[in-house]
């Protein structure tokens, strides 16, 4: 078995595309703005998140409704250097609603929302796990 990617359901997936290309600096790999669909990831090799239009994934399955209630996800990214990638996605129009801090002793973690809502964690390794 194979992780292939993390989907996300959104309804706006004009101002998701712009978050996850423009401020969180992921690479698009088809650079189709306009949807439904669209994988992102860090560089060649390395899995990836892709967005869904929610409205075209509800008609299929005939459930799922128009929006999403809570916290439904949340999308981890490693970063080498925390507080410097912190610091540029904020001057992007990012907003930090926690950290940079310490979650353990082997990783500090800030996190962020996309404009629907779901939490994305950055997490910088200071220990690799034995």
């Amino acid at each position: 078995m194979e992780l292939a990617q993390v989907r996300l359901l959104v309804t706006d997936f004009a101002a998701c595309y712009r978050f996850y290309a423009e401020v969180l600096g992921l690479r698009p790999q088809s650079g189709t703005g306009e949807g439904p669909y669209e994988k992102f990831g860090p560089h060649a090799g390395s899995a990836g998140i892709a967005l869904q239009d929610r409205a075209m994934m509800a008609e299929i399955l005939g459930e799922l409704g128009d929006a999403a209630t809570g916290h439904r996800s949340l999308v981890v990214l490693r970063v080498d250097d925390l507080d410097a990638y912190c610091e540029q996605i904020t001057g992007r129009g990012a907003v930090l609603v926690h950290g940079p801090a310490p979650m353990t002793q082997r990783m500090r973690v800030a996190h962020l929302k996309d404009p629907e809502g779901n939490l994305v964690e950055l997490q910088e390794w200071l220990l690799l796990r034995t």
